[in-house]
C-alpha cells in the first residue's frame, strides 16, 4: 500500500511540473509517456480488461466524413484525467489516414470513405493512459467492419464464348456454359448473378427463326430448346447474353456467344457415272490407270465427307489396287502386278464407296460401280522368278560351289543371255546360257560392302529375240560367319598389388577375335597349369572380361601364368598366352609405388625412424673399426728378419704391384692397349698426393700409369704399402689391396695389353733367399704361416721341414 501511495506522489509531481513548464516534453522518459510502443521482452502478465468495445459496422462510399463511428471511455477517468491512444492499420499503419481518435472524449472518426473491396476490415488497438503516459488499462481491440454497397458491376469472364453441338441434336442437350463475376460481396444480394438471352442470329441469315436456344438463369448453362438442327440448313448461331446481379434487378453487362453446328455422317457417298472404261499396258507397274468419283454431301473435308474405295470383285490374282485421293475424293485405279496379255486381256472390277465413318442416317450405305480394264499386248521381256534373289552360304565357301540356278525366265521363250552388271568384290560368276551363278572365291564377312551380313550384286538377263529388252534383279547373299581366328589375350603383362584383398580387382583380361559373333565372344578363360592354378584364379566379370588374380597373399616379383582363352564358335578355337604378372606393393590409386616407398609406407615391419637408427648405429662402428685399422696399420714398426716373409729389411722403395702376364693384348691394331710411356724406371718416382692413409705411415708414393677407358686425372685409391703387424691381418691386407686396384680409374682395366719394354737394373728389393741372408734357415720360426690361413701352410711346411 505504501509502494502504490509513493508512486502516486510520484506521478502527481510529474504532473504538477509538466502542467507548470517546470519539465519539458523532451526530458521525460519515452518508455513512460508511450508505454505501448516500448514493450519489454519477456512473459506478459496477464490483466483483466475493465473495458470492452464491441464491433463496428461502417457502410463503404460513406459521404458524411468526418463520421463518428464509437467512443471509447475508461473506468478511470473518475480518478484523473485521461488520454486516448488508437494504433493500427488505417491510423499509424497502411493504409495510413482512414481513423483517428479524439484524445480527450476517446471518439473515434472514419477520414476518408471506405472501399470494402480493398479492406473489409480493420482491427485497431485502443489504450487510456495517463497524462504522464502510464497506462491505465489494458489495451482493447476494436473491430471496424466495411459493410458491402452494389457499387460493381458483374463481368463476363469472356468477352466471346464458343462452343459446338452436333446437327439434331435432342432438345435439352447441353450445348456450353457461360460465366461471370462481381466484385461486391459475394454473401449479399450484390453479387447475386442472373444470366440470360437477349438476342439470336443464325448463319446463314434468317435460316432459322425459331429461338433454338436456352439458359440457365444461375448456373449459365446453355442448351438447346427446339428441333431442326440441320448442318445442311445453318452453320452456326450468334447470341447476345446478358447478366444482372440482386439477381436480375442490379446492374447489367452484356456479352456474346457463338454456337456452331458440327457434321454428323447423315449423308452416304454414290457414284456420278457408276459404269467406267479404262486400258493398262501389260507387264508394267502402273500408279494410275483411271480414276471414278462418289460424291458426299456432307461437310467437304471433314471426316464424314472421306470415302473409302473397294475393288469387291474381279481383282482375285491382286493386279490392281484403289486409293482415294484426299484432294478431290475421287478412287485412283493403279496395276500392283504386271497384267499378262496372254493369260487375260479383259478384267471386269466392281468397286464400292462408303464413307471411313459410320453412317448415322437409315440411308443405303454401299454404293458400288463397275470398271472395265482392257489390258495392251506387248512383247515381254524376260522375267525373273524372284526379285531378289535371296542365298545364304557361309563365308567360307568353296571357290566353285553353285549358290543358285534357273533364276529366269522368257514368256515368249526366247533365247536368253545372264551376266552379273555389279559385283563390288568379284565373288560371284554367273553361266552366260542357262543364268547359273556360282562363288568366284571366298567371301569375306567384313568387307565394307558387306551390310548387315548381306553381299548384294545385280544380275541382268536380254531376251535376245526381242530388241534385246533386259530386265535386272538383285542378288542377296546372306553370309554367316564361320570360326577362322582364334582369339587373342589381351594383355600379355601387368601389375597385381602385393596388399590385394578380396575387393580389390586384379589383372583385367580380355581378348580379341577377327571373327564377328556367334564366332567370338562369349570368351572363355582358364589358367593352363594346375600348379599354377593352386595360387592363381581366373574371374569372369562379363563376356568379354575376365580378372586374374591371386588366391592367397603374393610376395613381390615377377610371376609368369600360362592362360588358354577360347572363343564361342563351332568348333572353338583357342589359343595359349603367357601373362607376366608383376606383383608389387600398390599406392591408393593401384599402381606400384617405389622401392623406398614400399619400405617406408609397409604397415609391418620395423618403423622408419628405428630403420635410421639401426642404419645410423652400424655406420657409426664401421667409421670405429676403419678408424682404429688406420691408426694400428700407422703405428706399427716394419716386422725385421724373420718376422715376415713378403717384405724386406732393406730401406729401398718397395714396389708390392701384383703384374697380370696372362692377358693378351689386341695385336699392333689395338688402339685401347697399355700406354707404354707410363713405364719407367721405379726410381724415378713421382710423389703421389696425399692419400687416405696419415702422413707418418711412412708409405711410398708414385703416379700410376693411366687407363684409356677412364676419364683423367682422378684421384687414386691409396694403396696398402706396409704390412700389418699382426699375421692375422694378411688376409684383410690382401683384400683391400685388390679392392683398391679393381677400383682405381687410373689403371689398366683387367682386359688390357700389358707391354713391358723397360726391365730396370736391378730389384730395388732384397733377395729371399736364404744364401743371402744372415742366418740360416733353421734361425727362422715359420710356425705364424699356419695362422695365415689355408693358403700359407703349404709355404710353412716348405720352409719348416718339422
Amino acid at each position: 500500500m505504501m509502494k502504490a501511495v509513493a508512486v502516486l506522489v510520484a506521478l502527481l509531481t510529474v504532473v504538477c511540473q509538466v502542467s507548470s513548464g517546470q519539465v519539458k516534453q523532451s526530458d521525460l522518459n519515452p518508455a513512460v509517456l508511450n508505454p505501448w510502443r516500448h514493450r519489454r521482452a519477456g512473459p506478459q502478465v496477464r490483466v483483466k480488461r475493465d473495458w470492452v468495445i464491441p464491433p463496428i459496422r461502417v457502410s463503404e462510399n460513406s459521404k458524411q466524413l468526418p463520421e463518428d463511428l464509437v467512443q471509447i471511455k475508461s473506468d478511470k477517468v473518475f480518478t484523473g484525467e485521461v488520454i486516448y491512444k488508437l494504433e493500427g492499420p488505417g491510423v499509424d499503419q497502411d493504409p495510413k489516414g482512414l481513423f483517428e481518435i479524439d484524445d480527450k472524449t476517446g471518439w473515434i472518426k472514419s477520414k476518408m470513405p471506405l472501399d470494402r473491396e480493398k479492406h473489409k476490415s480493420f482491427k485497431l488497438k485502443a489504450f487510456a493512459l495517463s497524462p504522464s503516459g502510464e497506462r491505465l488499462e489494458s489495451p482493447t481491440t476494436i473491430e471496424i467492419y466495411v459493410l458491402d454497397q452494389n457499387d460493381h458491376r458483374p463481368e463476363f469472364t469472356q468477352k466471346e464464348f464458343i462452343g459446338t453441338i452436333p446437327e439434331f441434336s435432342v432438345p435439352g442437350t447441353s450445348v456450353m456454359q457461360v460465366t461471370a463475376v462481381d466484385s461486391d460481396d459475394p454473401l449479399t444480394e450484390n453479387a447475386a448473378l442472373s444470366f440470360s438471352i437477349i438476342g439470336q442470329e443464325s448463319n446463314p441469315p434468317n435460316s432459322i427463326n425459331k429461338t433454338m436456344f436456352g439458359i440457365n438463369n444461375k448456373t449459365g448453362v446453355i442448351y438447346i430448346r427446339d428441333v431442326g438442327l440441320d448442318r445442311d440448313v445453318v452453320q452456326s448461331f450468334r447470341l447476345t447474353l446478358q447478366v444482372a446481379d440482386m439477381s436480375g434487378m442490379g446492374l447489367t453487362s452484356t456479352g456474346r456467344a457463338i454456337i456452331h453446328i458440327s457434321d454428323i455422317n447423315n449423308h452416304a457417298p454414290k457414284f456420278q457415272p457408276t459404269v467406267y472404261n479404262m486400258y493398262a499396258m501389260e507387264n508394267q507397274f502402273l500408279a494410275e490407270v483411271g480414276r471414278v468419283n462418289a460424291t458426299d454431301k456432307d461437310q467437304k473435308g471433314g471426316d464424314n465427307w472421306r470415302i473409302k474405295y473397294t475393288i469387291k470383285k474381279g481383282n482375285t490374282l491382286g493386279h490392281f489396287a484403289i486409293r482415294t485421293d484426299p484432294v478431290t475424293n475421287q478412287g485412283i485405279i493403279s496395276v500392283v502386278k504386271p497384267l499378262d496379255y496372254e493369260s487375260q486381256a479383259e478384267y471386269q472390277l466392281v468397286v464400292t464407296a462408303e464413307n471411313e465413318v459410320s453412317l448415322k442416317a437409315p440411308y443405303d450405305q454401299i454404293h458400288s460401280a463397275t470398271v472395265t480394264v482392257r489390258v495392251m499386248n506387248e512383247n515381254e521381256a524376260p522375267v525373273f522368278y524372284k526379285n531378289p534373289i535371296k542365298v545364304t552360304v557361309a563365308e567360307s565357301v568353296v571357290p566353285g560351289t553353285v549358290l543358285v540356278s534357273d533364276i529366269a525366265h522368257d514368256p515368249d521363250n526366247a533365247k536368253l543371255r545372264f551376266e552379273i552388271i555389279q559385283d563390288p568384290e568379284s565373288w560371284i560368276a554367273i553361266n552366260h546360257a542357262n543364268g547359273q551363278i556360282t562363288a568366284r572365291r571366298t567371301f569375306n564377312i567384313r568387307s565394307p560392302h558387306v551390310r548387315n551380313n548381306i553381299y548384294s550384286a545385280i544380275v541382268k538377263v536380254t531376251d535376245q529375240d526381242a530388241d534385246s529388252i533386259s530386265a535386272t534383279a538383285t542378288l542377296e547373299v546372306h553370309l554367316w560367319e564361320t570360326n577362322d581366328y582364334p582369339p587373342v589375350l589381351i594383355p600379355s603383362s601387368g601389375t597385381v598389388c602385393s596388399d590385394w584383398d578380396r575387393d580389390k580387382l586384379g589383372l583385367l583380361l580380355s581378348a580379341v577375335d577377327e571373327d564377328m559373333s556367334p564366332q567370338a565372344d562369349p570368351f572363355t578363360f582358364i589358367i593352363a597349369d594346375q600348379n599354377v592354378a593352386a595360387n592363381w584364379t581366373i574371374i569372369t566379370l562379363n563376356e568379354t572380361h575376365a580378372v586374374l588374380q591371386p588366391l592367397i597373399d603374393m610376395e613381390r616379383g615377377e610371376f609368369s601364368i600360362p592362360v588358354v582363352v577360347s572363343d564361342s564358335g563351332s568348333p572353338p578355337l583357342s589359343s595359349n598366352a603367357l601373362v607376366n604378372v608383376t606383383v608389387c606393393p600398390c599406392d591408393s590409386f593401384g599402381d606400384c609405388k617405389s622401392f623406398t616407398a614400399a619400405i617406408f609406407g609397409a604397415k609391418m615391419g620395423i618403423s622408419f625412424i628405428a630403420l635410421m637408427i639401426i642404419i645410423g648405429s652400424v655406420a657409426f662402428l664401421l667409421f670405429l673399426l676403419l678408424l682404429t685399422v688406420a691408426v694400428k696399420g700407422c703405428t706399427r714398426k716394419n716386422i725385421g728378419k724373420g718376422g715376415s716373409l713378403l717384405v724386406g729389411a732393406s730401406d729401398d722403395d718397395i714396389r708390392d704391384n701384383v703384374f697380370h702376364y696372362d692377358e693378351q693384348g689386341g695385336g699392333e691394331e689395338d688402339e685401347d692397349a697399355f700406354n707404354i710411356d707410363f713405364l719407367r724406371n721405379p726410381r724415378d718416382v713421382v710423389p703421389a698426393p696425399a692419400s687416405f692413409f696419415p702422413q707418418d705411415c711412412g708409405l711410398p708414393r708414385g703416379k700410376q700409369p693411366l687407363r684409356k677407358d677412364a676419364p683423367h686425372n682422378l684421384p687414386s685409391p691409396t694403396y696398402p704399402r706396409k704390412t700389418p703387424g699382426d699375421p692375422t691381418d694378411i688376409e684383410e691386407f690382401i683384400n683391400v689391396g685388390l679392392d683398391a686396384a679393381d677400383n682405381d680409374p687410373n689403371v689398366p682395366p683387367y682386359d688390357t695389353a700389358l707391354i713391358y719394354d723397360y726391365e730396370g737394373d736391378g730389384s730395388v728389393a732384397g733377395s729371399l733367399s736364404s744364401i743371402a741372408s744372415m742366418g740360416s734357415d733353421g734361425d727362422q720360426d715359420y710356425d705364424y704361416l699356419n695362422d695365415w690361413g689355408p693358403r700359407f701352410k703349404k709355404l710353412a711346411n716348405m720352409y719348416d721341414p718339422r
